[in-house]
Order: C-alpha cells, then sequence, then structure tokens
C-alpha cells in the first residue's frame, strides 16, 4: 500500500468535512472487503464474533459427511470450506477461530471419512498431501497464538494427528516432520 504525500495528505485534511464523508464513502465502496470488515466493527454486535463461528462451525460439519464419488470431490468441499475460514478470520481478525475451525474440519475428515483416507495410493494422494499440509499449517498457526489458547487446541489438533497417523497419510506426515501428538497444556 502506498503512502500519501505529505502535501496531498494535508490538502485531503484541510478539505470540509462534507466532502471528505463523501470521498470516504466511494472508497469504501470500491472496496467489499473493507467494507465488510467496517459492517463487522461498526455494525454487528459484541456477539457477532460468536455468531458467525456457529454459522461456521455448521458448514464445516455438514459438507463433509454423506457420500463423496471421488476423493477430489471431497478435495473441492475442503478447499471452499477453508476459503471461507481464511475469509472469516480476513474480516473479523479471529485468529483463534480460524485455528479451531480449520482443526474441527481436518478431524471431520478423519471421523466422516475413514474409507476415502484410508489408502494412499493415485487417486487418494492429493487429498492426503492437502490434508497433511492443511495440518501443518494449522499447528504452525495455533503456535503463534498466545498460550493460553493452545490447552484449548491441544485436543483437537491431537484427534487430527490421530487421524492422519492412523490413515493413509501416515508415511505423507511422517516425511513432513508432523508429531504423533502435540503436548500443549
Amino acid at each position: 500500500m502506498s503512502t500519501l504525500p505529505p502535501a496531498l495528505r494535508r490538502a485531503l485534511l484541510d478539505l470540509p468535512q462534507k466532502e471528505k464523508d463523501q470521498l470516504l464513502t466511494r472508497l469504501v465502496a470500491q472496496d467489499a472487503v473493507l467494507a465488510e470488515q467496517l459492517a463487522y466493527r461498526l455494525l454487528e454486535g459484541p456477539d457477532a464474533l460468536e455468531t458467525r463461528r456457529a454459522a461456521l462451525r455448521q458448514q464445516v460439519d455438514d459438507p463433509v459427511r454423506g457420500y463423496h464419488q471421488t476423493p477430489n470431490d471431497l478435495l473441492a468441499i475442503l478447499r471452499q470450506l477453508q476459503a471461507r475460514l481464511a475469509y472469516h478470520a480476513r474480516i473479523t481478525h479471529d485468529a483463534f477461530g480460524e485455528v479451531e475451525l480449520g482443526l474441527r474440519l481436518l478431524a471431520n475428515v478423519f471421523r466422516h471419512q475413514p474409507a476415502l483416507v484410508a489408502r494412499l495410493h493415485g487417486p487418494t494422494q492429493p487429498l492426503l498431501q492437502h490434508l497433511v499440509r492443511r495440518t501443518q499449517e494449522a499447528l504452525k498457526q495455533a503456535e503463534k497464538l498466545h498460550p493460553d489458547y493452545h490447552l484449548e487446541l491441544a485436543d483437537a489438533a491431537n484427534a487430527v494427528l490421530a487421524g492422519l497417523f492412523a490413515a493413509g497419510a501416515a508415511p505423507l506426515a511422517r516425511e513432513a516432520g508432523l508429531p504423533a501428538h502435540v503436548a500443549w497444556g
């Protein structure tokens, strides 16, 4: 993001309030992410974060269940859901929620789709590689959080790691250097 030259900055600040307001609303309207961030911060109440998390929790739980014709079908759903989680974090700055929901999504895959993740072979390899990468990323994100959050995330992280090492992804997880369990707390 470029900075304004000092002369232009002074000139903008010297504009009448009405003109500044018009410019601000036009600029905010051009950036959908900024508009949603501002709506979240300025319009939604203090319970908005938990409400948004609950809606995402339901989205994370539902599509992973059921029958998926191929591992790639499940992989496409996972990518869509993970994009929603990243967007949520971008809007709300909810790093904990992104990690918590990401681990929940991964755990759901191992819980509800054991047949799709049981073996490492041609058709399942992209899915299993994705699960390993996402687990690594979730653990890195969790490490960046305050240590108090680690206690809340430890069970979910260990469930994902247990699922990963019990599935066909175990060789990929070992190759990636993932631990068999985390000792947070």
